[in-house]
């Protein structure tokens, strides 16, 4: 399946993406509505589990197969990937398995969505200093912006992808050569942007993101990666009988916790959400991130100059192509936001409502490869 025979055919693209046969899904920066053969991957595994023990009614490999799908998918290796469910508890467990000293501290965005701040913020109390990036506008992170921030005492930078509000790409790639040459060890939440535009594990050490986004897969079903050479000085901070060996489940007189990053995993998996997870990756890869990466940029290089042809704000409204996401984020002094998003609501679009530290509100249009040209042009005519 191509994006090209989505867009031609409308019966197809209602099939594989059931949503559209209801509304205009432009939320996907949010939580996205689950394509057909994801809800299906899901419902299946779902029978089989009425019949037999969860856990046995799985195929042969089944986990491991969804280990392997999940690591091509960012370049890394099975052995670096670890299934521990929301990006806020991923990032949770590299926050805090790192070993910190008094002194050093952590670079990190403030602006960012809380989940890459709070537990960055929470290594206070151990005596790490939280030093917040600058940004001349919202998300807008440069290489020079990190360099500035950071000292010999740095021990993580840890930034989004994507910003959720302003639509700016990270140049992942020159940020991570740069801190790795420095010995300083780059933390991407990476769920703006996995499912959306290619996010490699070459280019930084350590990733959370789930999959209820771009990726359009369930929620809670997301992926840890820890680069292998960090997995010794990352010690996990919860503990159970699947990433702490034991065999025929008794209890051993020490640990002695596994040797990959499944020893991220303290317990049962997400059955259900990993076979949702399994199917998202997939598809994912059927259609081709390099085609999806180029649709949505496509996508948000006109949505933009529409936008402000309007009148309206937009966040970044002119972004280089290697820092091009895939929403766009826009207010009107004087416009009451959220009756404008009821009134999307009600003609079928969906829409987020957010707003930025001032308080002001922004609504934020974040289309899919699926979407058509008409349907953001419905959008746009309603504004």
């Amino acid at each position: 399946m191509t994006i090209a025979e989505l867009h031609a055919n409308e019966e197809l693209r209602r099939h594989e993406f059931p949503v559209c046969r209801e509304k205009i899904y432009l939320a996907h920066a949010c939580v996205c509505p689950l394509p057909r053969r994801v809800a299906e991957a899901m419902s299946a595994r779902i029978n089989a589990a009425q019949l037999n023990d969860q856990e046995a009614s799985l195929p042969p490999n089944y986990i491991a197969d969804t280990r392997r799908l999940a690591a091509a998918a960012i370049q890394a290796q099975p052995e670096e990937v670890a299934f521990v469910g929301p990006t806020s508890t991923a990032l949770s467990y590299l926050a805090a398995g790192l070993n910190w000293r008094k002194g050093h501290n952590v670079v990190v965005y403030q602006d960012d969505y809380p989940s890459n701040v709070y537990p960055w913020m929470a290594l206070e109390e151990r005596g790490v200093e939280v030093r917040f990036v600058p940004a001349k506008e919202l998300g807008r992170i440069r290489l020079l912006d990190v360099q500035f921030t950071v000292d010999t005492n740095t021990k993580v930078v840890a930034l989004a992808s994507c910003h959720f509000l302003g639509g700016w790409r990270l140049n992942l790639d020159a940020i991570g050569k740069w801190l790795r040459a420095q010995n300083i060890l780059f933390c991407v939440d990476g769920i703006q942007t996995l499912g959306a535009f290619p996010t490699l594990a070459p280019h930084f050490d350590l990733m959370a993101a789930d999959a209820h986004k771009w990726l359009l897969g369930p929620c809670a079903a997301g992926i840890m990666y820890v680069r292998r050479e960090v997995q010794e000085v990352l010690k996990p901070i919860v503990h159970g009988w699947h990433n702490v060996k034991c065999p025929g489940f008794v209890t051993q007189d020490s640990l002695e916790l596994r040797r990959d990053a499944r020893r991220y995993e303290a317990g049962t998996h997400n059955l259900i959400g990993l076979a949702g997870l399994r199917a998202a990756f997939a598809l994912m890869e059927e259609v081709g991130i390099e085609n999806i990466a180029r649709e949505l940029a496509r996508k948000r290089t006109w949505l933009a100059p529409a936008l402000a042809s309007k009148g309206y704000e937009v966040l970044n409204p002119e972004t280089p192509a290697e820092n091009t996401g895939a929403m766009v984020t826009f207010t009107r002094d004087g416009d009451n936001l959220a009756a404008l998003h009821s009134k999307l609501e009600g003609n079928g679009i969906v829409t987020s409502l957010r707003q930025t530290r001032d308080g002001r509100q922004w609504l934020r249009l974040s289309p899919h490869y699926y979407n058509t040209d008409a349907e953001l042009h419905r959008a746009i005519e309603l504004l």
